[in-house]
């Protein structure tokens, strides 16, 4: 159906919808429904006891190319997913004309704003980020990124609704497959690299999310520009590229410590012998034994020992997703408002997104080797810094091309870098046993603030809001959430995961002590 479109530049508005398009409709649903089933394994509940082997083990050995492949199949996997919701913001102004949707484009459309469209799929994807919370503690980390990438392929059918609220139906899906992919991997690189080397990697393989946003740009003044295959083509490579991901799925194991949770101690052995790790047994219990009476719900995030903490990270992830899905939503819409083409808007912001990716490097050395909590207030600062003076300048900073440029570098790539420094600040901080589930509440909270500032639009504006809002909208969060992480946020460069966990609680943790392999 989209191909015959063709001559009528891929616009398929008001095109029937036939036979054969339901009866695929209800033969993917049913499909995922038959891979939700079968993908759940059958020992899904924590275990009764805790088992003797040493973790510790795992955090004190050398990167291996086992490693290396887990880390590039994660990075693949983070790129693919970000390029998902970073599409929304390329997306509007096409489907807006298409459907002749009311927007900063087209103001006295009689018809329903084309706002709902990233509201609708960014509110898929804060249910999606809860949901995979729960599910990556429940199901493990490899089993609910391969349903992600189920659902990936499954929603691709969005870029070929021939009616908007059609679009707004598979949207709503593909958010939610797409908010669970970000923190699980992040949950699950951070529970296998080892400690001297975690907190750097995850922050460079994070800085992918301004890679994505580099190739999206890439796509929407390319091959889905008006005059070649349309805004719809950044749907459709949904298909090859969750095809891929479930591909590079085989180099995608476990994490040993929901193994080790779960009390599957043969698998969690086969993972940590792959990586490398001694298995070390011995009278006392694992390392894992700091967490042994800790609830294994949401709830746990909010106890005594850990509201401080995520309340920085609530803070810090709404100021990110107010100025992602705000600021950086609505600059295609913005910048085309103010007299740029479609293609020169998409070139500028992939320019800004250039300018800014070698900059990923040293921020994620500086994570790494100098202080992770440093880093992240940092960053905070520097994103602050440039949200103040858009909120100070408003629209006049078009009037300049070169300040255009130098002041979108941050907000453009600073905001990706922000969103993965907190994504791997977040996965380190919490236990084992609710790791995924506070990665989770953390992307949740990203999206919360997407949909906040989305609804602002569709409610009271009902097309795109100023530069000047937007930056002042997350401005503020971002604020208080440095102000609260300063008192509350632990520093975490360097130290075993149960560490960490045994500070929060004011524990002590054993030393891993020389064992019988």
């Amino acid at each position: 159906m989209y191909w015959t479109a063709r001559h009528d530049h891929f616009h398929m508005v008001g095109m029937p919808l036939t036979w054969y398009m339901n009866v695929g409709m209800l033969l993917i649903g049913v499909g995922v429904a038959l891979v939700v089933v079968a993908i759940i394994p059958k020992k899904t509940e924590r275990a009764q006891r805790v088992s003797k082997i040493k973790i510790g083990s795992l955090d004190d050995t050398k990167i291996s190319k086992a490693h290396v492949a887990l880390l590039l199949v994660l990075a693949a996997a983070i790129t693919i997913d970000v390029m998902k919701s970073t599409s929304l913001a390329f997306i509007a102004p096409g489907a807006a004309v298409e459907y002749n949707l009311r927007g900063p484009l087209n103001p006295h459309s009689p018809n329903l704003p084309v706002a709902l469209y990233p509201l609708i799929g960014i509110t898929g994807t804060m249910i999606g980020s809860f949901l995979w919370g729960w599910f990556g503690d429940r199901i493990g980390r490899r089993a609910s990124i391969l349903l992600s990438a189920i659902l990936f392929i499954a929603t691709t059918t969005c870029g070929t609704m021939p009616e908007y609220w059609l679009n707004l139906v598979s949207c709503f899906f593909m958010g939610v497959g797409v908010g669970g992919m970000l923190p699980i991997t992040f949950a699950l690189m951070s529970e296998t690299i080892p400690k001297r080397h975690r907190s750097w990697l995850m922050v460079l393989i994070g800085s992918d999310i301004a890679g994505a946003y580099i190739i999206v740009s890439w796509l929407a003044s390319t091959i889905a520009a008006p005059d070649r295959f349309g805004w719809r083509m950044l749907w459709l490579v949904g298909l090859p590229s969750g095809l891929l991901l479930i591909l590079l799925n085989r180099w995608m194991p476990e994490s040993p410590r929901f193994l080790l949770q779960q009390g599957r101690d043969e698998e969690a052995r086969a993972v940590m012998a792959r990586y490398g790790a001694a298995i070390i047994e011995s009278d006392e219990e694992s390392d894992l034994a700091v967490e042994q009476h800790l609830k294994g719900g949401i709830s746990q995030l909010f106890t005594r020992n850990f509201l401080g903490l995520s309340a920085a990270i609530i803070l810090l992830a709404l100021s990110i997703g107010m100025t992602q899905y705000g600021f950086q939503q609505w600059m295609p819409s913005n910048l085309q408002h103010l007299g740029f083409s479609a293609v020169h808007s998409t070139s500028i912001l992939r320019n800004a997104a250039l300018l800014g990716f070698p900059f990923s490097l040293p921020v994620a050395l500086l994570y790494g080797f100098w202080s992770t909590k440093k880093t992240v207030l940092g960053v905070t600062v520097l994103m602050a810094g440039s949200l103040g003076t858009f909120a100070f300048l408003g629209d006049s900073v078009v009037e300049n091309s070169t300040l255009l440029y130098v002041l979108l570098v941050i907000p453009i790539w600073g905001i990706s870098l922000l969103n993965s420094v907190l994504a791997a600040y977040t996965a380190e901080v919490y236990p084992t046993v609710v790791r995924a589930r506070g990665s989770g509440m953390s992307a949740g909270a990203t999206k919360t603030g997407g949909v906040a500032i989305l609804f602002l639009v569709v409610i009271v504006a009902a097309a795109a809001p100023s530069v000047r809002m937007t930056a002042a909208l997350g401005l503020i969060p971002m604020v208080l959430a440095g102000i609260v992480l300063l008192i509350f946020g632990p520093e975490t460069r360097h130290r075993q995961l149960e560490s960490i966990t045994a500070e929060a609680l004011h524990l002590e943790l054993q030393p891993v002590a020389a064992g019988a392999r």
